[in-house]
């Protein structure tokens, strides 16, 4: 219901805004696996150590992947036996095997690559994305977070922090009641007269506050959130969609507590114009004790992962929707226990559609998977890039305070165009 309100904005925050350049993507899906998924148990393919395991010539410790690895796509890119389904789809995945980052302790890490900083709280990537784009939908917010149970950092991982209040991450759980408290109390006529009536008391209010954020902020909440009680609850609402659509998903009807419910919702988030929807897995992939535990946590993850890539591209949305898949590093190939440790020095991420390279794969680790031995990608490259398809310069999205301009990549970062179709 577009154009139901007259925002008390006259420059509104979250307005269309075009980019520093014509972009190829207009929005991002962006998919964490909390914890620390193992890239040499999924994406990572290592024969050489698998070849001395079996001959009993591995160093120390070394610990082979626990799953078979097969070709995918016509590219014949090789996958893990954890990820069956991703592995059909190859042809539209650009793989980067030679991720890195900057610390090895989770919350530092899931900082890092949620806002580019390691220790000092900074706006997210979605927070930045929206501030550079706006939405294309005023009655929905710009960024929106998927997430059935809380990662590390909590609601800091989405948070705008000193960007302009409105483009925080509305979080949505999973579940009979998605946004709590968006049911109309009265007619919706009735409702829209008395808010009518409250946003003119807004109005007098901010003459001569027109510069202070939290109230320019609170505004837009308001209404936004009024927005959001028609078509959220629809959008949340799975149940028209077809039975093969929720197979693709891997989804029951009337399934609403799933990782595929948040793939098919955020689809549904991508068609009404939310610009960066990122989804939270409630699983843990931090495998100390178990390596073994990912065969289920990547079960729950595979079907779905790839149903979304393949909804997309049949509703001619792949092409302009950014799907990115990442964890905030990887598993140590040095075995601790019937486990993996965590490792910062180099792990897996991939990107499908919005102007990637599909059927490729970038960057090399040794023949253990322990270190990187061609073409890096640091977390504030990962950033760098992904702004870049959006049409956005990652040193020119700034926002300035207390005399500095802030940006997510800091002083780092450089665009990959070798992963830019």
């Amino acid at each position: 219901m577009p154009g139901v309100l007259n925002s008390l904005l006259s420059a509104d925050e979250l307005a269309p805004k075009g980019g520093h350049f014509r972009g190829k993507a207009k929005r991002v899906i962006f998919c964490y696996m909390r914890g620390g998924a193992s890239h040499i148990d999924s994406f990572d393919h290592k024969p050489e150590m698998i070849r001395r395991g079996k001959q009993g010539k591995l160093p120390d410790k070394y610990d082979p992947s626990h799953w078979g690895f097969q070709p995918g796509g016509k590219c014949g890119i090789m996958v893990s036996d954890l990820f069956p389904q991703v592995r059909k789809i190859m042809d539209d995945i650009c793989l980067i095997n030679s991720m890195t980052t900057d610390k090895n302790d989770h919350a530092e890490a899931t900082l890092g690559l949620h806002t580019g900083s390691y220790s000092v709280k900074r706006p997210s990537i979605g927070s930045w994305v929206s501030y550079g784009m706006g939405t294309e939908n005023a009655n929905l917010p710009g960024f929106v977070v998927l997430a059935p149970s809380l990662p590390y950092n909590g609601p800091v991982n989405w948070s705008s922090n000193f960007l302009p209040g409105v483009h925080s991450g509305t979080r949505i759980v999973p579940g009979s009641e998605p946004v709590p408290y968006l049911k109309r109390k009265l007619p919706a006529a009735e409702q829209q007269s008395e808010f009518a009536f409250l946003q003119e008391f807004n109005r007098i209010h901010k003459v001569g506050r027109e510069d202070t954020d939290a109230l320019a902020s609170r505004i837009r909440t308001f209404e936004t959130a009024f927005g959001m009680q028609s078509l959220m609850p629809e959008i949340t609402n799975v149940s028209k969609e077809s039975d093969s659509t929720l197979k693709l998903y891997g989804l029951k009807r009337g399934q609403n507590d799933s990782f595929g419910w948040q793939c098919l919702v955020a689809r549904r988030m991508a068609e009404r114009g939310v610009r960066f929807i990122e989804l939270v897995d409630k699983g843990n992939w931090d495998g100390h004790s178990k390596t073994s535990d990912h065969e289920k946590l990547s079960r729950n993850v595979d079907q779905p992962l790839a149903g979304l890539i393949q909804d997309l591209k049949m509703r001619g949305m792949l092409e302009d929707t950014l799907v990115v898949w990442a964890t905030e590093f990887g598993r140590t190939p040095r075995a601790t226990g019937k486990g993996r440790g965590h490792h910062r020095h180099a792990f897996s991420t991939w990107m499908a559609g919005g102007g990637v390279k599909g059927g490729y794969q970038y960057g090399t680790t040794d023949e253990f998977g322990e270190r990187i031995v061609e073409n890096p990608v640091h977390v504030h490259d990962l950033h760098a890039t992904i702004l870049h398809l959006l049409g956005l310069d990652h040193e020119r999205l700034t926002y300035r305070l207390n005399g500095r301009d802030f940006r997510l990549t800091d002083v780092h970062g450089r665009v990959v165009k070798d992963l830019i179709a």
